[in-house]
């Protein structure tokens, strides 16, 4: 007989744990990818925002 007993499910629960830390660091993974995509495109917005303004600026000070 081998040392482990017939009811031993230490390499199940191994599996399943791992599995388990490997889902959790897919998901936060995949959020914190989602949460830079977010703050980049807020920071496009800002970006051609103060370009607009920044060229308002230019022409008002031309046709002035």
């Amino acid at each position: 007989m081998t040392k482990r007993d017939w009811y031993e499910d230490s390499d199940y629960d191994r599996a399943a744990e791992q599995t388990d830390r490997m889902a959790r660091m897919g998901w936060t993974a995949a959020l914190g990818l989602t949460g830079l995509m977010g703050v980049a495109a807020i920071a496009a917005i800002a970006a051609c925002l103060a370009a607009a303004v920044g060229m308002f600026y230019v022409v008002m000070v031309i046709t002035r």
